[in-house]
């Protein structure tokens, strides 16, 4: 049996997500430790809560651009990207060490760093910082919509459908900010186990309704709307764009790989976390897909062409009021949990990196107690509270500088894909399987890069200029 892989490898000496390696200055007492008790349910709900987001409630929109074949067939594509990132990505969970047998890549960061060295590791680490971060944006102005549309839906059903019922949602994704900066205290990613099993029953909870609503406006419209090619244009080129960003927007919809070995590293073992973590990634996907493709094909089918940015906030739906009201708020809920699972991982590598760089700092090292209301006590140090609470302060600040869901949402989900979810991970794979060069595997693996870059590329385009047309209009 290899080293690390048996019924001992529960525990690991160091509490390695967050603080230092061994080898840096950091006092013994500050070396925590923590059981891996994780199984495929807890992996199940940390990829539902990071996937099914705000993703799924533009897909109605993304479809109308789309049409009913090119819509269904752009879910499948991404789809099958993702689970096949996920396959590679899992191989790196473990690589080889001469001396003491499979060592453990505690995040994909590490992984790709230990794979394919600093260089690749240093442009890795920009675009998973960016990638991180262009999410917790999104997350931030959805926060907003749903607040918004809350008070809205209840306006309507007082005052009528044809009510000039307009309200702001900064005050919104502000108080989601102070939320954020209470929960970004979560010490670690193990600490949120608890949060995405809630968040998880959220997203199912919100798509079944979104889903319903719409199956329920076609039952009683009496037809099915929508055509083959989807929304027609004045011009070539505007019908070229709005693909491109439906593109981007179904993009932003799937991955999850590069949060991947962050829950790997929560499994217990027996069996191996690889097999436990594929298993999860499989069960996920189609899941995900699932409800994408009847979220999506259902409001799609009850509005055409003229299906709302948000299926759930873009007033397609007045009534039953209250259930409206309860998705938006089901969604909100998820986007807390949400937020923290794609966040955890970025304050791991930022205070892993403050600690090893200043190991004499007590402002980066020097913990203290804190308690937060409603939450138990945890260890905490002064570098921990301010980056935290500066960077969703940031996130929150932009957030309401560009509150442009669908646009951002499309940036979001392009600018980063192709390198995060497929570069990196099919070059640690040939590293890691040892593939040579023009061989027949190398070759269509390079050829599978090759085609979802060009994708990537136009559906990146689609979305800035979709982005900058909106800003400046």
């Amino acid at each position: 049996m290899a080293v690390g892989e048996g019924e001992g490898d529960h525990h690991t000496p160091l509490l390695h997500s967050t603080l230092p390696s061994p080898s840096s200055s950091i006092e013994p007492s500050l070396k925590l430790s923590f059981k891996r008790t994780g199984n495929i349910w807890t992996a199940f709900a940390h990829i539902i809560t990071a996937v099914i987001g705000s993703g799924v409630l533009s897909l109605a929109w993304s479809m109308a651009q789309l049409g009913w074949i090119a819509g269904p067939l752009s879910m499948l594509f991404f789809a099958s990207i993702t689970l096949i990132s996920a396959f590679m990505v899992c191989n790196c969970y473990r690589s080889p060490d001469p001396e003491n047998g499979p060592a453990r890549n505690h995040s994909y960061l590490e992984a790709v760093r230990t794979i394919l060295g600093k260089r690749n590791a240093s442009l890795c680490g920009i675009l998973l910082r960016l990638s991180l971060f262009e999410s917790g944006i999104v997350f931030t102005i959805t926060s907003g919509i749903c607040g918004k549309a809350i008070q809205r839906s209840n306006c309507y059903h007082k005052e009528g459908h044809n009510a000039a019922c307009e309200y702001g949602n900064i005050s919104y994704m502000l108080l989601f900010g102070i939320i954020q900066i209470v929960m970004s205290h979560i010490p670690d990613f193990h600490g949120t186990e608890w949060l995405s099993i809630f968040s998880a029953i959220m997203s199912f909870t919100y798509s079944i309704i979104g889903s319903a609503l719409g199956l329920a406006k076609v039952i009683g419209d009496g037809y099915i709307k929508g055509d083959i090619v989807g929304v027609q244009t004045s011009t070539a080129t505007q019908k070229v764009l709005l693909v491109a960003q439906a593109l981007g927007d179904i993009a932003f919809a799937y991955p999850f790989s590069i949060i991947l070995i962050d829950i790997q590293n929560t499994l217990k073992s027996p069996p191996s976390e690889k097999v436990t973590m594929n298993n999860a990634s499989m069960m996920a996907t189609c899941m995900t897909t699932i409800f994408y493709l009847l979220c999506g094909g259902f409001g799609y089918a009850a509005f055409g062409n003229s299906a709302p940015g948000n299926l759930l906030t873009g007033f397609g739906f007045y009534e039953p009021y209250w259930l409206i009201d309860f998705a938006n708020m089901c969604v909100a809920v998820h986007l807390v949990g949400a937020y923290q699972v794609l966040s955890q991982p970025l304050f791991a590598m930022v205070e892993r990196w403050a600690a090893e760089k200043f190991p004499s700092s007590g402002f980066v090292n020097d913990n203290f107690i804190l308690k937060l209301p409603l939450l138990p006590a945890f260890r905490s140090n002064l570098f921990r509270l301010c980056f935290r609470t500066v960077y969703v302060a940031s996130t929150t600040v932009v957030a309401v500088i560009f509150p442009y869901f669908n646009q951002v949402l499309g940036v979001a989900g392009t600018m980063n894909f192709w390198p995060l979810i497929v570069y990196f991970p099919v070059e640690m794979y040939i590293v890691q399987k040892n593939i040579g060069r023009w061989t027949r595997k190398w070759i269509v693996l390079h050829i599978y890069s090759s085609i979802c870059l060009l994708v990537t590329m136009f559906a990146l385009v689609g979305s800035i200029e979709g982005l900058i047309t909106t800003k400046f209009s």
